[in-house]
């Protein structure tokens, strides 16, 4: 495969990804609900077409996983899909902390600056006037920067362990977080739409963004993925505002912002930390 190609299929993944908001949002169904449905039809969807090798998937990875999403989607039903992609995005912050502690890997002045770099823009979401729902929202998405920080620490271990593989880790935790929210999905009422939504996020969204994201990161650099795959909290927002309405703050732009310089200004630097893979 051609540089090119791998570029188009990193960014076409990063596309499908960025996607998510919109689709959470037009989900005529309970946070929890879409959780579990995204994932079991994502966890079903891998199982059929990739067959990964259960196996060797690693619980504590798989675990990390399944509260990112779960969060993560939860954050999205519940605040704005700006707040809740960006804060997700704080994610890498954490792993600069903890990667001396877990990893052994060195804590430098620029992974410094940008985990305050990082902290700062977060601080920005709660500044102003939020409403209490917006409130439990954000704060499920800094929860799910933290797990997306421990989901990315894992993957790393487990590639340094020579098992570089993550689709089971990541299959095992779509399965488990559709378990676990099983009991309040159970009681939603699902229509027609619903479905449709569903099938999208889980097969689309998640499924095949994964497949284009493998195929093309196999022949570009990690830190040239990574940038690519800033499109998408880029454009999650930008789908949202179009196909739902909903208007990101001032200051969600601009700690968004923040966070994202943050990120980017970490990909740059030399001893790029691995790809980020979205939830």
């Amino acid at each position: 495969m051609t540089s090119r190609r791998a570029i188009l299929c990193v960014a076409a993944a990063a596309l499908l990804w960025s996607s998510g908001g919109l689709f959470i949002k037009l989900a005529p169904l309970p946070p929890l609900a879409v959780a579990g449905g995204r994932s079991l039809v994502a966890g079903v969807f891998y199982l059929l077409l990739l067959r990964p090798r259960l196996r060797s998937a690693k619980l504590s990875t798989a675990i990390a996983y399944a509260a990112c999403i779960v969060t993560f989607v939860s954050a999205t039903k519940l605040t704005t899909s700006a707040n809740a992609i960006f804060l997700q995005y704080t994610g890498p912050a954490y792993v600069l902390v903890l990667g001396p502690w877990l990893l052994e890997e060195p804590f430098r002045l620029i992974d410094a600056a940008c985990v305050a770099l990082s902290l700062a823009g977060m601080s920005l979401f709660f500044v102003g006037k939020v409403e209490q729902g917006q409130m439990l929202g954000n704060g499920l998405a800094a929860l799910s920067g933290i797990f997306f920080a421990f989901t990315l620490i894992f993957l790393r271990r487990d590639a340094k362990r020579g098992d570089g593989d993550a689709l089971p880790s990541t299959t095992l935790g779509n399965l488990l977080a559709a378990v676990c929210t099983l009991p309040f999905a159970i009681h939603a009422q699902l229509t027609g739409m619903g479905a449709m939504v569903l099938l999208y996020l889980g097969i689309v969204q998640l499924g095949i963004a994964y497949l284009f994201f493998i195929k093309g990161v196999r022949h570009i650099p990690a830190g040239e993925a990574s940038l690519i795959s800033m499109l998408e909290p880029v454009l999650n927002p930008l789908w949202v505002f179009l196909g739902y309405g909903e208007r990101p703050g001032k200051w969600a732009l601009i700690g968004g912002g923040v966070v994202i310089l943050a990120v980017v200004i970490r990909t740059l630097a030399p001893n790029r930390p691995a790809a980020i893979e979205a939830a």
